[in-house]
This record gives structure tokens, C-alpha cells and sequence, in this order.
């Protein structure tokens, strides 16, 4: 195997750490906030981002670039989401094509309420695979960036 061969190898080698991470943390949050919040994993996804934008709110094109979703897989997010009355979609005032998602005040609550879990849960899995040696040294990374809770 020549050099070449060996870098292409080692990131091969990388990726498939970090999708099993992704995999192993992403199971264990969709079980817990489905079964304790009705909520999937993407749809905390889409609450988290928009509690952290300043005014509560974004353009479906951000929101879709946050939760790693197409264009129509958002909108059906939100049509969900919409229906549920968690999150409801604002006209821009100053370009009439635009469209704002918000969050509601029972978005907000639930993402309250969801947030300790999805946390809980995260730690949880981070601790777990930092105990298989496969998945130690991404695991430890990823964990070590995360702040302690204040």
C-alpha cells in the first residue's frame, strides 16, 4: 500500500469513526426525548436553533442549513412543528417572499422541558463511548468542548 493509498485509508478510517459516534449518540437521544418529550431528534434540532437566534427566529433557509435538512424536508418540519403550535411561520416585513419560523411560547416550554434530556442523554453517550476504544479518542475530543454546566 503506498502513501497515497495509507492517507486515503486513515481518513476512511476517520469517517467511519465519526458516523459511529453520530450513530450511537443520535439513537440514544431519539429514544430518550421521543419517549420522555415527543420529540425526534431533528425537531429538538430545529427548536434548539431557533431559541439561540436573537428575536426567537430565522428564515427557513438558515433553518434548513441548521438542522442539515433540504428545503422541503424543512418545510415539512415546520408544517409539523406548525400544527403541533411549537413554532409558527412570520411574512418578512421587508422582503414579502421571505418567511420567518418563530418559536412559540409552547416551543419554548417544551424545548425547556427537553433540553436537561437531551443533555442527560448526550453526556450519557459521550461517556459510553469514550469506554470503547474504537470510539475513545473522538469521543474524548468531542466531550472535552462541551462546557460544564453552570
Amino acid at each position: 500500500m503506498g502513501i497515497a493509498d495509507d492517507a486515503v485509508e486513515i481518513r476512511a478510517r476517520g469517517w467511519r469513526t465519526l458516523v459511529a459516534l453520530h450513530s450511537l449518540i443520535e439513537t440514544k437521544l431519539e429514544k430518550a426525548l421521543q419517549s420522555e418529550h415527543g420529540l425526534s431528534v431533528v425537531e429538538f434540532t430545529v427548536l434548539d436553533a431557533l431559541s439561540r437566534q436573537d428575536g426567537w427566529h430565522m428564515r427557513m433557509q438558515q433553518l434548513a442549513r441548521a438542522a442539515a435538512l433540504s428545503s422541503s424536508a424543512t418545510t415539512r418540519l415546520v408544517t409539523r412543528l406548525e400544527d403541533r403550535v411549537l413554532l409558527t411561520r412570520i411574512l418578512c416585513a421587508d422582503d414579502r417572499r421571505g418567511i420567518y419560523t418563530e418559536l412559540t411560547p409552547a416551543g419554548i416550554k417544551l424545548l425547556d422541558e427537553a433540553r436537561p434530556t437531551h443533555d442527560r442523554i448526550l453526556e450519557e453517550a459521550l461517556t459510553e463511548a469514550e469506554e470503547q476504544p474504537e470510539l475513545a479518542f473522538l469521543a474524548e475530543a468531542v466531550h472535552s468542548r462541551i462546557p460544564a454546566a453552570t
